[in-house]
Order: structure tokens, then C-alpha cells, then sequence
């Protein structure tokens, strides 16, 4: 761990230039294609929700489950959430997350494998019935995820605390739109491409948070809060900064497919196909 008083002025602050270079290259490329005006309209619309998502997460959980003990490493300015305040560099941090992951899958899907994606979006779209359904797998999956942290922090964790509420947090957030999108949203991913960018995101963010975050104490976690099982090496990293990153990734992918078939249809979400 660092010595020094302030090992890193501003380190958080200036970190987030890992989300902010790609999306400076992706944003310049993506505006200016003339043939994506329709993923222009989907991307907008899915990117207001992320917003809302990244902004209700930081309110919700962030003084709850994080620590940030090194106030050097920021500019200073704190915002009030629940429990508690959090520097501002965290609203941006989930914020250009999810901006990142829209734009990388975006790329990924109608460049770098473009060739794997649904022939005609549109076409197929007004074929499908409703939009909201229920899916019961995404719930089994989710119930027993839940039940399996319980079991390992009350029995096997040697961490403080019985319940892992980030991890439960974390499953809960990825499980809502699964539950009720993901059979809409399913035939129309292309699978390679969320495979790439939740590989690309979470690569980053652990050598991120190994690196810069965890060390320089920018960012720590409330042990009680987490499962409990760390990745040593990584100054015991949890392992639920690998599941943050595939909640994000799931969670975005979902939502975009979803508005790009809302928008192909024209109509409301909970209706059948048109006759």
C-alpha cells in the first residue's frame, strides 16, 4: 500500500480518462455514419434511461457499500445520497460506464461483427408479439444466485456481517430487466458482440480498480456489505467487481435491443403484432 500522504492528487479524477478516451474515438465515429440514423434514435432514447439507472444506483448504494478514504484522490466536491455523501467522481464513473459499454456494444454490433447481426432489425421486429414478457428462467437463475451468496457469507465467508447486500444488490439490478425484456431482447442480440464488450469492460475496470482505485484508496469496500470472497493479489479486490461489470453489460445490451424494437414497431409495449 502507498506510504505517501497523498500518493495520487486527483487520481480518481483523472482515471476516468480510461472511460472517457474510448468514447471520445466511439462518439466521433458513431455521429458521423450515415447509415446507423435509426441506432442514432435507439442510442439516444436507451442512453436516457442509463443515465436515470447509473444516477438511481449512486443514490441507492454507493455510501452504503463503498468507502472512500483518500479525498486527495478527488476534487473534493461531495454529493448527498442515501447513508451518507460520495465524491462526484462517482456519478461519472457509472455514468461514462454505461455510456462506454452502449457505445462498445453499438461498434461491436454493427462493425466488428457486423456480419453475425440480425439480418433485417426492423422487418423482424413488427413480427414479434409482445414486448414485455414474463421470463421465469431469469428469476430461478436469480433466486438461486441470492440463496448461494446467503449460504457462503453465513457459513464459509470469514469476512464480518451475514448478509452480502452488495452482491444481493448487484443480481437484483441485473435481474429486473432480464425478467421482463430479456425473451424480446434475445432474438435480436448479437451474442458475439455482448460477449466482446463485457470481456473489454471488465479487463478494464479490474486493472482499473487493482491499479489505481483499491491501493490509492480513491474507492474501498464496507466488508460487511460483500461476500467476502476476495481476490487476494488484487489488495482483496471482491469478486463482485467482475459481477458489477456483467450486470452493467447485460443490463445495457437489453435495454438498447428493446427501444430498437420499440422503435421499429411504433407501438405500445405491451402489445401483440399488428393485424
Amino acid at each position: 500500500m502507498p506510504l505517501a500522504r497523498d500518493p495520487t492528487p486527483l487520481g480518481y479524477t483523472r482515471s476516468l480518462a480510461l472511460f472517457a478516451g474510448p468514447i471520445l474515438v466511439l462518439a466521433w465515429w458513431f455521429p458521423r455514419h450515415p447509415a446507423y440514423r435509426f441506432q442514432r434514435r435507439a442510442f439516444g432514447k436507451t442512453l436516457a434511461i442509463l443515465v436515470l439507472l447509473s444516477l438511481l444506483l449512486e443514490l441507492l448504494e454507493a455510501s452504503v457499500f463503498f468507502t472512500f478514504k483518500n479525498r486527495a484522490a478527488t476534487l473534493g466536491i461531495d454529493v448527498p445520497v442515501i447513508g451518507g455523501v460520495v465524491p462526484i467522481e462517482e456519478f461519472a464513473f457509472y455514468g461514462l460506464g454505461f455510456l462506454a459499454t452502449l457505445l462498445t456494444y453499438i461498434w461491436c454490433d454493427e462493425y466488428w461483427l457486423g456480419a453475425y447481426k440480425v439480418p433485417d432489425f426492423q422487418a423482424e421486429a413488427r413480427e414479434l408479439g409482445r414486448v414485455v414478457q414474463f421470463h421465469l428462467p431469469s428469476l430461478l437463475v436469480g433466486v438461486v444466485l441470492i440463496v448461494a451468496g446467503l449460504i457462503y457469507k453465513r457459513f464459509t465467508s470469514a469476512s464480518a456481517g451475514t448478509v452480502p447486500g452488495y452482491f444481493i444488490f448487484l443480481v437484483s439490478f441485473a435481474l429486473v430487466p432480464s425478467l421482463f425484456l430479456f425473451p424480446t431482447a434475445r432474438p435480436f442480440l448479437n451474442w458475439r458482440a455482448p460477449s466482446f464488450t463485457s470481456f473489454l469492460l471488465i479487463l478494464i475496470s479490474l486493472l482499473w480498480e487493482a491499479t489505481l482505485g483499491v491501493p490509492y484508496q480513491g474507492w474501498g469496500f464496507q466488508e460487511r456489505q460483500t461476500l467476502g470472497l476476495d481476490i487476494d493479489a488484487w489488495c482483496r479486490l471482491p469478486v463482485e467487481e467482475i459481477v458489477v461489470w456483467m450486470a452493467v453489460t447485460s443490463t445495457t445490451v437489453i435495454f438498447y435491443a428493446v427501444v430498437k424494437v420499440f422503435l421499429a414497431r411504433e407501438g405500445p409495449w405491451f402489445e401483440g403484432k399488428k393485424g
